[in-house]
């Protein structure tokens, strides 16, 4: 069986967060920059099988594209064209960085780690992959 990998991408940073192997837990992985994905997919696959790459999909507050959009499904176009033989499938990301905001602040935390972007990044990663697996589970 294999995992599922998620990436909320940005155009500084890259949230990962991962499921378990059963693929019914999405946890916080880390955060990368954007020139670092496709090593991190390669050297990752190397170790884990990936069934699955979900990446989050910015829409504004009405569902439509945004400049991020534009961004992210070129950063998706890029990782199709280097694995090929993995499955690839977006999930709307809206309000899970104001979520993942909220979710430090109540474990919390203290201000250093509250305003350490690259926390809210792999937190909201996390966020859109466990939406993912709920979304599919029903």
């Amino acid at each position: 069986m294999g995992r599922i990998l998620c990436f909320d991408f940005g155009k500084k940073r890259v949230g990962i967060a991962i499921t378990d192997e059963l693929k019914i837990i999405s946890s916080p992985y880390d955060t990368i920059s954007p020139d670092e994905v496709i090593h991190f997919i390669d050297s990752y696959s190397k170790k884990n099988d990936i069934e699955l790459i979900v990446v989050g999909l910015p829409y504004d507050l009405q569902g439509r594209s945004t400049d991020a959009t534009n961004y992210t499904l070129s950063f998706i176009k890029k990782i199709k064209k280097h694995f090929t033989q993995i499955k690839i499938d977006t999930y709307d990301e809206r309000y899970t960085s104001k979520i993942a905001k909220d979710v430090i602040l109540s474990m919390g935390k203290n201000k250093k780690y509250r305003q350490n972007k690259s926390n809210v990044d792999k937190i909201s990663a996390s966020l859109i992959l466990q939406s993912y697996l709920k979304r599919k589970s029903i």
